[in-house]
């Protein structure tokens, strides 16, 4: 009993500066750390408004850019995370359990369940570009805990998003959600950096379709005039990335957003859509976030304001 109601507080914290996110937060009533769930975050009451509130403002953004938003389980058997390439990719970093003689896993990312909602339907190429939010909990078995506070957690949200396009609507598009970061840290007072991560060792697909990706997000940078620092074989497993780094009030570089390019889970979910030729084609993936972990961004974002918060995100008025 002693260990399961022992809660983290700030004199676990020793030797932390006072401008550290675990001081504030705990100074502000924001969120605490529990034993019994490590590397995982109890928002208060305080901290769940600040969390709502910047989700919300997402969402009217998205609205603007003609999103739709939908929620998906959040526990699936193997059969779908092995079409998606995760179990083979990315097993080990996921929380699995077993229902019967079938393996089931957390989901650690929104990409798989939204093709299969994706396959609900016939599209036309009329109702292309189609754009996806999702705001829900994954949970990845990763490195974390007190040590690292909210920027790395085993349970966290994203602003995720996955936009269907068309070949040729895919440069328009990934020009468009670097719009829409610039807009967002332009609100919150962040300044970034573009990187672009390229093929990694264990990969899916061709060397020709990473190339023809990373291609166009190379060139859609170049277009906007944007500066970018290459990450060579650090892209994700099933497609190169736009990864985005963003400066705190110390200087500091934190890396949130992403913009991920992908041929390879349309084509393993047989993703279609009838094109004005009336045939069958297959569309291109991007998937993109702006926060990204919304309780890193939530940390990141109180060290740079050391908890003064403006007022229109402010729990306290």
């Amino acid at each position: 009993e002693e260990q399961l109601f022992a809660r983290i507080k700030k004199s676990d914290f020793a030797g932390l500066p006072e401008t550290d996110h675990r001081i504030i937060g705990e100074r502000l009533d924001l969120f605490s750390f529990q034993e019994p769930s490590p590397g995982m975050v109890y928002w208060h009451h305080k901290g769940l408004k600040l969390r709502t509130l910047l989700i919300e403002f997402m969402r009217g953004e998205l609205a603007k850019g003609g999103y739709v938003e939908i929620s998906t389980p959040g526990l699936m058997s193997n059969s779908l995370w092995k079409v998606s390439g995760h179990w083979d990719h990315y097993k080990q970093n996921m929380f699995l359990t077993t229902m019967g003689d079938e393996e089931f896993g957390l989901k650690p990312m929104n990409c798989p369940p939204t093709m299969l909602y994706y396959r609900t339907r016939r599209w036309s190429f009329r109702e292309l570009p189609l754009r996806v939010s999702c705001f829900d909990s994954l949970y990845r078995n990763e490195l974390s805990g007190v040590a690292t506070g909210l920027f790395r957690v085993k349970s966290f949200s994203q602003d995720d998003a996955h936009i269907f396009a068309a070949e040729e609507q895919v440069e328009g598009e990934v020009k468009g959600i670097i719009d829409l970061m610039d807009k967002v840290f332009r609100v919150f007072g962040l300044e970034y950096k573009l990187n672009l991560s390229t093929m990694p060792e264990e990969h899916l697909g061709t060397k020709d379709l990473w190339d023809k990706a990373t291609e166009t997000l190379s060139r859609v940078m170049e277009a906007k005039g944007l500066p970018y620092r290459v990450k060579e074989k650090d892209g994700a497993f099933y497609g190169p990335k736009i990864d985005v780094d963003i400066k705190d009030s110390m200087g500091r570089e934190w890396q949130n957003s992403t913009i991920q390019l992908d041929y390879q889970l349309p084509q393993r979910f047989k993703l279609t859509y009838t094109g004005s030729d009336g045939k069958e084609h297959t569309p291109v993936v991007i998937h993109r976030a702006v926060y990204g972990s919304l309780e890193r961004f939530i940390g990141v974002y109180i060290e740079h304001v050391q908890g003064r918060f403006p007022i229109w995100i402010s729990p306290v008025q």
